[in-house]
């Protein structure tokens, strides 16, 4: 599952960048340009780049999940982040069922490298 755990820091890695790009065009689209909409955004993407670095830690994945409903969250100072966190959401779930796809290959045997 090491290379899972890669694709779920890759993943935070990209929704931080995302996060931050957000800040750009924050002022011309929303409300959400206020002292807490901005701290709300850089201290998400501060966790993102952190949980990313602990996706080793067995509790890794549980830290991301919750970044995601951090971020759903947080459509009450900017509600762009709530319509991000909705998709990156749906980006998580199509990770998990990828992961839940290959531990049933892996308990029975199916994968490539447990082939002989």
């Amino acid at each position: 599952m090491k290379g899972l755990r890669g694709v779920f820091a890759a993943t935070l890695i990209l929704e931080s960048i995302v996060v931050l790009l957000a800040l750009l065009v924050l002022p011309k689209f929303g409300d959400g340009a206020t002292p807490a909409g901005i701290g709300a955004m850089l201290g998400l993407a501060v966790a993102m780049v952190v949980a990313a670095g602990l996706q080793r830690r067995p509790w890794g994945l549980s830290l991301a999940l919750a970044l995601q409903a951090v971020m759903i969250a947080c459509a009450v100072f900017v509600p762009a982040l709530g319509i991000l966190g909705v998709v990156f959401a749906l980006v998580w779930a199509g990770l998990l069922l990828m992961r839940r796809d290959v531990a049933r290959k892996m308990a029975r045997g199916e994968l490539p490298s447990q082939r002989s």
